[in-house]
């Protein structure tokens, strides 16, 4: 008997760890198995053609909330190609689906609910000896005409009876970067998350994580990202793992969804000593409104998240992504700008804003009605109002977000968003206004390259007032442009002023010539652009901005400043 595991990713570059823990649970007792991923940008035809290629007996797939729709019309093209294929679905996206289900697709023949090593075990193995299954745990089953459920069962608690995926080669180490996982469940019972229905805490030994780990870091997997729902859960733990990797590993970046707030004194004195661009933590900070917090079931010291996101800030070793849900219970349009306001001052590398998905099985599904809270009834049942919050703001909101990925998350707009904050009181009311331009100019429906942003930008800051304010928000984005964009002089931007007296032409005429004697056999190409300021500077007065761009084959440029003023350089 062959079976093929499979799902669509959403990106080419993403791997499953799914499949490997399901192919390895399964070992070689249930006839051959074997995984194949594809994306939903794939053409249908071409997946069908593909998976029939193989002749296989099962095909089981791995359902999504991004390929939800896509599985399920595959689902329908193989039963009419193959009636006699055996169809299974499993996943989160399934795992509270109905009878109907069975209904609107005939040719489903069994569906998993939950975690599915066991089930999917069971029912390969019966398929493989050529017996009927029986009542499967978390089983759903077609025979014939009627459908036989299982009833429901915990999950498993030993988790080392899964034999590692990594080991025994069935994960896809070439794609840069895999998942991970050292736990299952999660100790908090958010009610937007399907986690709150999982907070049995389950860990793999200390010794399994560590021979993995080991595993990944020899074969030098550029990024590992753990995919543990609270990896710091247990404090003493996450420092062991911690240790353990900076012991050994060579090249590997890794990612950890942590609770900020958990972190306690001697994991953060370790964490001092991370070295740099080795750990990105994921945090997610979700609403800083109390009361909406206490509504969603999460327990969070905000006061102690923000104090221990400061000290990682501080201590600058490790990259913070900060997250932010919008349209939260009890969370309006003003609330959640302040909780923009408030997280930006954290000054998190990366600032996520995303609104909430009413996942089905989700307590927070369950409660919308009470809730007055209306969510699209398709994947990905983002939500589109509530009591608090408009369609339109909601709107207001996602376009906000969109602009943070635009200038604060690209890092290139440092200076003109401090100007931009100290312009209109707050970061997020200087957001909402550029985001209600941005909308006028219809400039959010097409993707922008970071040149044209700049120009937008200038554009709309031209109708501000012309007074003090208006000068250093065109010349803080004039500079964010010139050090993250190499200028070319016969393409200058009308925002730069380039009108050199002679000494200061003189001026920059021998600091690229000592520049260029300093570099001289390097391999490295120079080349320069110099501009004047006159608010930028700390003295806030006229300055010669020079800005050198340093290329060498294989490396990123490289931008140098340097600046002169009333006849020195400073």
């Amino acid at each position: 008997m062959r079976t093929i595991l499979t799902t669509l990713h959403s990106k080419f570059i993403h791997n499953s760890l799914a499949l490997p823990c399901l192919a390895a649970y399964c070992g070689d007792e249930c006839g051959e198995l074997l995984i194949r991923e594809f994306t939903v940008h794939e053409p249908r035809e071409s997946i069908l053609s593909l998976l029939l290629a193989e002749a296989p007996d099962v095909i089981a797939f791995s359902v999504y909330i991004w390929n939800r729709r896509a599985t399920l019309d595959l689902v329908d093209a193989l039963a009419v190609a193959r009636p006699e294929l055996n169809i299974v679905l499993g996943g989160p996206e399934v795992s509270f689906d109905d009878d109907e289900l069975f209904v609107r697709h005939p040719g489903l023949t069994a569906l998993i609910r939950g975690e599915g090593e066991e089930p999917l075990r069971s029912l390969l193995l019966a398929w493989y000896q050529q017996q009927q299954p029986g009542v499967i745990p978390r089983t759903v089953l077609r025979k014939e005409k009627e459908l036989i459920s299982g009833p429901n069962s915990p999950p498993l608690a030993d988790l080392d009876r899964i034999p590692s995926p990594f080991q025994a080669g069935l994960t896809d180490l070439e794609r840069g970067f895999v998942y991970y996982e050292t736990s299952r469940g999660c100790p908090f019972h958010c009610s937007f998350c399907l986690s709150a229905r999982d907070n049995q805490m389950r860990t793999y030994s200390m010794t399994r994580i560590y021979a993995d780990l080991l595993f990944l870091m020899q074969n030098k997997i550029p990024k590992v990202k753990l995919v543990d729902r609270t990896f710091n859960f247990d404090a003493s733990r996450a420092r062991d793992i911690f240790r353990f990797i900076l012991e050994h590993n060579q090249s590997t970046h890794f990612h950890f969804e942590i609770a900020a707030h958990l972190l306690d004194e001697a994991t953060l004195k370790l964490l001092d000593t991370v070295p740099e661009n080795t750990f990105q933590f994921e945090i997610g900070v979700q609403s800083t409104l109390e009361s909406t917090l206490d509504t969603i079931g999460r327990r969070v010291n905000l006061t102690k998240l923000e104090e221990n996101v400061r000290h990682l800030r501080k201590s600058g070793r490790i990259n913070l992504h900060l997250d932010l849900v919008a349209g939260l219970p009890g969370d309006d349009y003003d609330s959640f700008l302040a909780s923009i306001d408030r997280v930006a001052a954290l000054a998190p590398h990366h600032l996520q804003i995303e609104p909430v998905k009413l996942l089905p099985g989700s307590p927070l599904r369950d409660q919308a009605a009470a809730l007055q809270i209306r969510h699209d009834p398709n994947p990905p049942y983002t939500v589109l109002a509530s009591r608090e919050l408009s369609f339109a703001e909601l709107q207001q909101l996602q376009e906000i977000s969109r602009l943070i990925d635009l200038t604060y998350n690209s890092g290139c707009f440092q200076a003109f968003l401090k100007e931009l904050c100290a312009a209109t009181d707050s970061l997020a009311t200087g957001l909402a206004w550029l985001a209600r331009e941005w909308r006028k100019r219809d400039l959010f429906r097409f993707p922008l390259s970071r040149q044209a942003i700049f120009e937008h930008l200038f554009d709309i800051i031209q109708e501000r007032e012309k007074d003090l304010s208006h000068v250093r928000l065109v010349e803080s984005l004039a500079c964010d442009y010139a050090r993250c964009e190499r200028i070319v002089t016969n393409r200058i931007p009308v925002f730069f002023d380039t009108g050199l007296t002679s000494a200061e032409q003189q001026w920059v005429q021998t600091t690229v010539q000592d520049k260029t004697a300093e570099i001289k056999g390097m391999g490295i190409k120079l080349q320069y652009f110099a501009t004047i300021f006159t608010t930028m500077h700390s003295s806030a007065q006229r300055t010669v901005y020079l800005f050198c761009y340093l290329t060498a084959a294989g490396q990123k440029m490289r931008v140098e400043e340097y600046h002169y003023s009333k006849g020195v350089a400073c």
